[in-house]
């Protein structure tokens, strides 16, 4: 999750932006910090999204197999 100092930022200069416009640097730092956004919130999803089995009336495991293959290569990735 991003911090909400991160969060703050972003949202600073979206306004900024939208009102008397940003700096070079600031323009730079925005695409940094929503580039880290978007990673963590994909990385997030791509978490919750593995931890769901697909079941069927009868009790059958009828996960995709492309999510089958995402968990078992997201489980063999070593831990940072």
């Amino acid at each position: 999750m991003l911090s909400k100092e991160k969060l703050n930022r972003i949202n600073e200069l979206s306004k900024r932006a939208k009102t008397i416009g940003l700096t070079k640097q600031e323009e730079m730092e925005q695409k940094s910090l929503r580039t880290e956004y978007l990673q963590t919130f994909r990385n997030s999803f791509k978490d919750q999204l593995h931890s769901v089995t697909v079941v069927d009336d009868n009790g059958n495991d009828v996960t995709p197999d492309a999510l089958k293959e995402s968990k078992k290569s997201q489980n063999n990735k070593p831990m940072h």
